[in-house]
């Protein structure tokens, strides 16, 4: 399989007729046949030859066997068990992979972690499902793990919310969640005609740099990550009114004080808030 272009449309053709495999559209199953994003991709994650990979949704294979090329080791999770017999073709003799048939949301990563990385640190590579995207994206970065880099494939209008500014319509709570965990960055876009089959949605390519420590402190973190999914989930509301409704306030006049002490607007809408901000007032409402 060493010359074998696997982003090459007659070779994905002859693969899927092969095996007699069918697309599944419940798990948004789309194939890369264009070798120069492909190299984008990789580009982007900045891999070198003692780097240890987790991709997740490997398909038949094309950027597995491209990444393994050149790191120390690659574990690709698929959950369509269709593919295994694929990717056992196509990565045989590949003894730095590991292919794991399993859903990633509900595997037990910190036991791959242990597993397959020894806890040491480790870059994720992926073409997204579109339909999981946040899911899989928060479930990493909520799990504690020793990943340092992760390079994405995902819906464009996704990675437009991924890295959205405050005041933006895609600013929203998972961009405010990215934010504090990573510093994310759209590498280039991806028109839907280099997928097999053709998806409905254009894609980009997203890398999510792991930060050392959060851009914020705070006091409570679960408070503070409810307080911002509440004001996006009122975010036609004022800041004040989003904040008495959701989080409960009895005295919604002690809520207004307490905005304008820390120097924020109770009228503005929380759409309008930054990272910094939002730290803010969650720490001062725990200080109450």
């Amino acid at each position: 399989m060493k010359d074998l272009k696997l982003t090459s449309p007659s070779v994905i053709s002859s693969l899927i007729e092969e095996y007699d495999f069918k697309f599944s559209k419940s798990l948004g199953q789309n194939f890369l046949a264009d070798e120069n994003i492909l190299r984008k991709i990789i580009d982007s994650a900045l891999l070198n030859s003692e780097d240890m990979v987790l991709e997740i949704g490997p398909g038949i294979g094309a950027l597995t066997f491209a990444i393994s090329n050149i790191v120390n080791k690659v574990v690709a999770v698929e959950i369509d068990k269709s593919l295994i017999p694929i990717l056992d073709k196509v990565l045989k003799n590949r003894d730095n992979v590991s292919v794991i048939h399993g859903d990633i949301l509900k595997i037990d990563l910190k036991k791959l972690e242990e597993t397959y990385f020894q806890k040491k640190p480790f870059k994720v590579v992926a073409n997204l499902p579109y339909y999981i995207t946040s899911p899989i994206i928060m479930t990493l970065l909520e799990s504690n793990l020793n990943i340092d880099l992760m390079v994405f494939t995902v819906q464009k209008e996704v990675a437009q919310r991924l890295t959205a500014l405050p005041g933006n319509k895609d600013y929203g709570a998972i961009t405010v969640a990215i934010n504090y965990y990573c510093q994310a960055e759209i590498i280039t876009y991806i028109s839907r005609n280099v997928f097999i089959p053709k998806p409905n949605v254009d894609s980009a390519v997203v890398r999510l740099i792991v930060r050392e420590q959060p851009p914020v402190k705070l006091k409570d973190e679960a408070l503070f990550f409810n307080l911002v999914k509440t004001v996006f989930k009122y975010r036609r509301k004022t800041l004040l009114n989003a904040l008495s409704h959701g989080l409960e306030f009895k005295d919604k006049d002690h809520l207004e004080n307490l905005l304008i002490n820390v120097g924020i607007d109770p009228m503005r809408r929380g759409e309008t808030l930054s990272i910094e901000e939002f730290a803010i007032i969650s720490n001062r409402i725990k200080s109450v």
